[in-house]
């Protein structure tokens, strides 16, 4: 009777086994030590067996459509192996963590450490939310935390953007990623490289904390230690001085604010800006440039550059401005040439240069050069014509001679003056190497310059007036003479006052030196204002 039983027990025993399908729920404790007890249940499998390893290690094997669940946590795979004493499940084949829905993993390789709920994946591995998905072939995820890392090379894609490091970190909560190591993110707009680079998945946003380059698909460098940028909006701050370039332009600064959509760039603290297309450089405090329209404005102490021909013009102002102006219809460049065909002249417009580039500068402008030097209230100056238009008590230095008017043109070519033309109240005065000071005043005045140095001056009003201080063969002062005309021409002769010609109702007086009238030594409206002159480029920067 006895070994009927035994008999029995055995059968069911081997029966249970041995079956094809298999349901059951198995409990075994997870908790780490003061956490709550986690259950891990077999849901599902074709066959399951107890492997005994030694008396104190028991193996329980799973095969076939394996489904086992943690809490909200499914794992399924082709077969897995649960040790009851460390708690540690491994995986094998085509593993399918889904937790709660949000964040699914899959790999063909897994082990599973339960007290401390970190799975280890291996072999083409994916984890992917409802935002992005990494891929690796090595991931450590811990499921309490939500962090996933890799240290063998990762990429994650989101949308259209690809990122792609050696190593890296992911928060399943935040949707951050933190990337180290020969990062490099992809879109359809930019290629961007680093050694650490932090993304958020959710934002499309880039933080950069590392040495990075930045090249957009119009062919833009951007080169940053720090900043974020926005991908999807194209907003960008970029700190620790930054720079830029792109096809016509260039910068750099302590901190560049961007607007890609509307291509608005703002540049701050020590700013510099370059446009190789015009040979202009501009410095400033804070500098704003739309790139859609090809303008800048400068201020916080701004000094821009002029340069031509290895020689340059600095000009400062409290606000500095550059814009591009379309030609209208009259100043629209045109050429004539023979038809063969039809023996009559033909005349085409030429629109290769189609706009012009034109500098504003706006309250207390200065302008230095090695052969000129000018303040003024206001200033414009044009590409078309290389012409400095001086506005609001204007004043021009040539080496001895000063130029005083209401407006003044001065025209340049080469960075060098080479006419000047004074409206209204117009007057040069030019000081000898005694101290004297020869003058001549006017409605207008016309002066040009020969290397630089002026070498002929016309003087119209009613009347034009003049003090000058003739001097003999032996270059001896011989007096004063006052006189005044219609119109006066002034010739000079190494930087001075060599000839003075008067034309139509001359009047004038030569007054011998012991003579001289002390009322009589000055035009009405003289001051001789070197203490305005700027002295040499880096007291623009002061």
């Amino acid at each position: 009777m006895r070994l009927k039983c035994n008999i029995n027990k055995f059968l069911l025993f081997f029966f249970a086994f041995s079956c094809t399908k298999i349901y059951a729920q198995q409990i075994i404790n997870n908790a780490a030590s003061g956490d709550t007890i986690r259950i891990i249940k077999i849901i599902q499998g074709k066959t399951l067996r107890m492997i005994t390893v030694d008396t104190a290690t028991t193996l329980q094997t799973i095969a076939g459509n394996v489904i086992i669940k943690e809490g909200l946590t499914t794992f399924s795979c082709d077969s897995a192996t649960i040790n009851r004493k460390t708690n540690i499940l491994e995986a094998f084949g085509n593993i399918h963590i889904n937790d709660n829905d949000s964040i699914h993993t899959y790999a063909q390789y897994l082990k599973y450490v339960g007290a401390e709920r970190i799975a280890y994946l291996k072999k083409k591995v994916k984890l992917t939310d409802k935002k992005g998905t990494l891929y690796t072939d090595d991931l450590e995820y811990n499921l309490r935390t939500g962090i996933a890392t890799y240290k063998n090379g990762g990429r994650i894609t989101n949308d259209k953007t690809v990122l792609t490091s050696l190593d890296g970190v992911y928060y399943a909560d935040t949707k951050d990623v933190y990337f180290k190591n020969n990062v490099h993110l992809k879109d359809p707009d930019r290629d961007i490289w680093t050694d650490s680079l932090q993304y958020n998945l959710k934002t499309n946003i880039a933080n950069f904390i590392a040495q990075t380059k930045i090249v957009g698909k119009d062919g833009s460098i951007i080169n940053t230690k720090s900043g974020t940028y926005n991908l999807e909006t194209g907003e960008a701050i970029f700190l620790d001085r930054s720079n830029f370039s792109d096809s016509t332009r260039s910068g750099v600064a302590d901190k560049i604010a961007y607007d890609k959509k509307n291509g608005i760039l703002q540049m701050l603290v020590n700013a510099k800006l370059v446009d190789s297309v015009n040979r202009a450089i501009v410095f400033g405090g804070e500098v704003y440039a739309d790139t859609k329209i090809n303008s800048f404005l400068a201020s916080r102490k701004p000094v821009m550059i002029l340069y031509r021909d290895g020689d340059s013009t600095y000009i400062a102002a409290d606000t500095l401005f550059s814009g591009l102006r379309k030609y209208d219809s009259l100043e629209r460049k045109v050429n004539t040439y023979t038809d063969t065909l039809k023996s009559a002249h033909a005349i085409k417009a030429n629109d290769a240069d189609s706009s012009i580039r034109y500098f504003l500068g706006f309250h207390n402008v200065r302008i230095f050069n090695d052969s000129l030097q000018a303040v003024s209230d206001s200033l414009h100056y044009s590409t078309l014509d290389s012409t400095f238009k001086l506005f609001g008590e204007p004043v021009v230095w040539n080496q001895q001679s000063q130029i005083t008017g209401d407006t003044l043109y001065m025209f340049t070519q080469n960075q060098k003056p080479k006419r000047l033309y004074v409206f209204n109240n117009g007057m040069i005065v030019n000081k000898t190497k005694e101290g004297l000071f020869n003058q001549i005043t006017g409605r207008t005045l016309n002066g040009y310059f020969v290397d630089g140095n002026i070498d002929y001056v016309r003087i119209k009003g009613s009347p034009a007036e003049s003090i000058f201080y003739p001097q003999d063969d032996d270059s001896a002062y011989i007096g004063m003479n006052r006189s005044s005309g219609d119109v006066i021409d002034v010739f000079f002769v190494k930087k001075e006052v060599n000839k003075v010609v008067f034309v139509n109702d001359v009047n004038g007086t030569l007054f011998p030196f012991k003579d001289i009238p002390a009322d009589k030594k000055e035009l009405k409206g003289f001051k001789w204002l070197d203490n305005r002159r700027p002295k040499n480029k880096l007291e623009l920067f002061e």
